[in-house]
């Protein structure tokens, strides 16, 4: 049986706990101390902490299946799966898994499935097109960040890093211009709760998004344009069958609201760690070559994405643990980022880190994040840009407290860790 460690995860909801909110980190590495696979008690579910062992799990998609990478224990599996071997399990995993929430999308998708719908998002995010909307994102940090700046600050995430994020995107996917802005209003609303005034868009952002795309969709297949949408519209499976309108529709959703969320908060995280280290600000203005291993120590230290799940297929031992055919299991990727086993002296941030970049920020294995490209160049313009355009950025005192006494509140979600909002002062230079 896999350990539990009453004098670990005693009296604690792994996944309710507003301990784990704020920071969760020294729990997990008491965890991880215990047994880098161990099963927390509310729920059975096994939480992989160490780095090796959530390689091993992402690494075998065979054995670990993704259809529960959103979901988790709730609301966990449609039927029973305990006591069943492997074959009974892999067959009501295929039988059952479209009952499942988001079973429609990319990241709950196994191959071969997953292998022909991610390929028509490789068909778009080539070298040539991520050089072009490269260009694109090193003007709109200038234009998002010119009053940003000139004004003295205010609350980062609404004026900056959600602006940045969701324009990026819809000009990767070449959302015409003149939709944008309807766009980014109905998405962003209030930023940090991604709600709108009707509170419609709160509960339903991916229908909005399907509604949008299946119209782009379906006119560029009457109509093409030679633009990027008719390049998505006209796009083959491998085997050279067309896919129907809606899973064109939901590779780009899922592109969308993946990719604004967890660039938000790669985004407030690297300027909350520069707002309060100044000697590091003045490092990176003088040495701005290193902003992207800035980046890269920023994704290992506080990983957008804390992690996600897989339902076991088969029985496999991870670590010196048997997972059992059946077991849902978290691989958390913020924990395994600060394995000491891997990266030395992990709760440190550390420029310097020879091997930051082997962090998991992005995952690994067929389910690797296939915008990371994307997410670091929008993290290199927009820390680039805001430092070069002040000569200092501090945490705003009023909102946030002071130094001995920070109050930061944070994404109340087991799965996304990141800051809801981040009032910083800043003094252009």
């Amino acid at each position: 049986m896999p350990p539990t460690t009453p004098n670990v995860l005693e009296d604690i909801d792994f996944f309710q706990d507003p301990r784990l909110i704020a920071d969760p980190y020294p729990l997990l590495e008491s965890m991880r101390s215990s047994n880098p696979v161990l099963r927390e008690p509310t729920h059975g579910v096994l939480v992989v902490t160490g780095y090796d062992e959530v390689h091993t799990v992402v690494n075998d998609p065979a054995a670990f299946s993704s259809c529960n990478s959103t979901t988790g224990p709730v609301p966990g599996f449609p039927v029973p799966l305990d006591g069943l071997d492997g074959a009974a399990v892999s067959a009501l995993i295929d039988a059952h898994r479209d009952e499942l929430p988001f079973s429609d999308q990319l990241p709950s998708m196994d191959p071969p499935t997953h292998t022909a719908h991610r390929s028509l998002l490789a068909r778009l995010i080539t070298p040539k097109r991520l050089r072009e909307n490269e260009e694109y994102i090193w003007r709109l940090a200038d234009q998002v960040l010119e009053p940003y700046v000139a004004g003295g600050g205010g609350e980062f995430i609404s004026k900056v890093g959600n602006p940045v994020a969701l324009l990026v995107i819809a000009d990767l996917l070449g959302v015409p211009h003149e939709d944008r802005p309807e766009l980014a209003e109905r998405l962003t609303g209030d930023v940090s709760l991604g709600s709108t005034e009707d509170g419609v868009m709160a509960h339903a952002p991916l229908e909005f998004l399907y509604e949008r795309f299946s119209g782009y969709i379906e006119e560029r297949r009457r109509e093409p344009r030679g633009d990027v949408l008719t390049e998505m519209a006209h796009a083959t499976f491998p085997d050279g069958s067309t896919p129907q309108v809606i899973d064109v529709v939901r590779v780009a959703a899922n592109l969308f609201s993946a990719g604004q969320e967890t660039t938000v908060r790669l985004l407030s995280s690297a300027l909350k760690i520069l707002a309060e280290n100044t000697t590091l600000q003045e490092q990176l203005r003088r040495t701005p070559e290193r902003i992207p291993d800035f980046i890269e120590e920023t994704l290992r230290f506080e990983s957008p994405i804390r992690g996600d799940f897989r339902l076991a297929r088969a029985t496999k031992t991870v670590g010196d643990v048997e997972i059992a055919a059946g077991t849902t299991v978290m691989v958390h990727y913020g924990a395994a980022n600060r394995d000491p086993r891997q990266f030395e002296n992990p709760d440190t941030f550390d420029l310097d880190r020879h091997n930051a970049r082997r962090h998991l920020a992005f995952g690994r294995g067929v389910h690797s994040c296939i915008g990371a490209p994307l997410a670091r160049a929008e993290a290199k313009a927009v820390v680039a840009r805001i430092l070069l355009n002040t000569s200092a950025i501090d945490i705003d005192t009023n909102r946030h407290g002071e130094v001995d006494s920070r109050r930061f509140d944070y994404v109340p979600t087991y799965i996304l860790r990141g800051l809801t909002d981040l009032h910083l002062v800043v003094t252009p230079s």
